[in-house]
């Protein structure tokens, strides 16, 4: 096959000088995020050009929208407006960067993108250092492939290695119809747990039992506080200030693995013997371990739940939604037809 490179790049009829994109031009409402035609970027050494198929919808970027207001001060990234958001892109490599050699024009993949940092997929194309991609599976289109890289990538890092792989016999999933939470129920099955607990609302009951799990609490019937104990490990995707309720759920010596910031009342975890994480698990861009997701993910071990689709236009009420919560999977931005 030619390869297409940058050099190449005048007589390749695919790529053109300008694209549509969804920019942040003030942080705010969702409305700040405008539909526009801007100029097309080029990759530079190590990176490709990737024609945008899907983009996913994540946590992280209604924060930016905002201007991570929901974050300390000294933790705020320096971004300034105009800016285009979106990390989780699936598409098809146009143009490669000098010294790619482990793609071709052509090549299907999807990728977590410049994680932590900026990336910019809410557009037709967009720019990743090669190693941030992996082969997109090929039994997923680019919708779902698009839902997984930042939820997946959150998952499977925390169980395979920061958990080592070791989550213990049960493990309770709180928040797990969400983005992160639906794919740390099954991954957890897959390190190893012979009991997954997944909590969430009733509406998802069906939902998390057809990926799985053992056993589902409808907190909005039940807290979870009232009826689970000694679970081994506590993956909790939602946080906050009351965190600390789900304390009682822990068997002494079990672990709690937060992934969004949450008060767990740190000196009583110690004194019940639970081990804490210092802060949320922290995903990084990588596209080896999203290989082996996607190997997961073609196996069928590993299933996508897809909360709704919009078109890339529509980006604004993609982030309305996103913001109400109680999502089952995840949210998505169809890029082309």
């Amino acid at each position: 096959m030619e390869r297409i490179t940058m050099k190449d790049t005048a007589t390749e009829d695919t790529a053109p000088e300008t694209m549509h994109a969804v920019r942040l031009h003030a942080f705010g409402e969702p409305e700040q995020l405008v539909y526009e035609e801007v100029p097309r970027p080029e990759p530079g050494p190590g990176e490709v050009l990737v024609r945008v198929h899907a983009a996913g919808v994540n946590p992280p970027d209604w924060y930016a929208r905002r201007g991570f207001e929901n974050l300390p001060v000294e933790l705020r990234p320096d971004w300034k407006p105009p800016l285009i958001l979106g990390s989780d892109i699936s598409g098809t490599v146009v143009a490669l960067g000098e010294g790619v050699t482990d793609w071709e024009p052509g090549d299907e993949v999807f990728g977590l993108v410049n994680f932590p940092g900026r990336a910019a997929g809410y557009a037709e194309y967009a720019v990743s250092p090669a190693d941030h991609l992996a082969r997109k599976p090929a039994g997923l289109g680019h919708i779902e492939a698009a839902a997984v890289p930042m939820a997946g990538l959150t998952a499977h890092q925390l169980l395979f290695r920061h958990l080592a792989g070791a989550p213990g016999d049960t493990v309770l999933v709180n928040g797990a119809a969400g983005g992160v939470g639906h794919f740390a129920a099954q991954l957890a099955r897959v390190a190893g747990a012979r009991q997954v607990i997944g909590v969430a609302s009733g509406r998802h009951g069906r939902f998390l039992t057809d990926l799985g799990v053992d056993r589902f609490v409808d907190y909005t019937r039940t807290p979870a506080e009232e009826v689970v104990r000694d679970a081994d490990l506590l993956i909790d995707t939602v946080g906050g200030p009351d965190a600390h309720r789900l304390l009682p759920t822990v068997r002494r010596g079990g672990r709690i693995a937060p992934v969004f910031l949450g008060d767990y009342h740190r000196e009583h975890a110690a004194e019940l013997g639970i081990t804490l994480n210092e802060r949320p698990w922290q995903v990084r861009s990588s596209g080896g371990d999203l290989a082996e997701l996607a190997a997961l993910l073609d196996s069928g071990r590993v299933r996508v739940g897809i909360d709704s689709v919009y078109p890339l236009r529509r980006a604004a009420e993609a982030h309305r939604h996103a913001e109400q919560g109680h999502l089952q999977g995840k949210i998505v931005l169809r890029v082309t037809a």
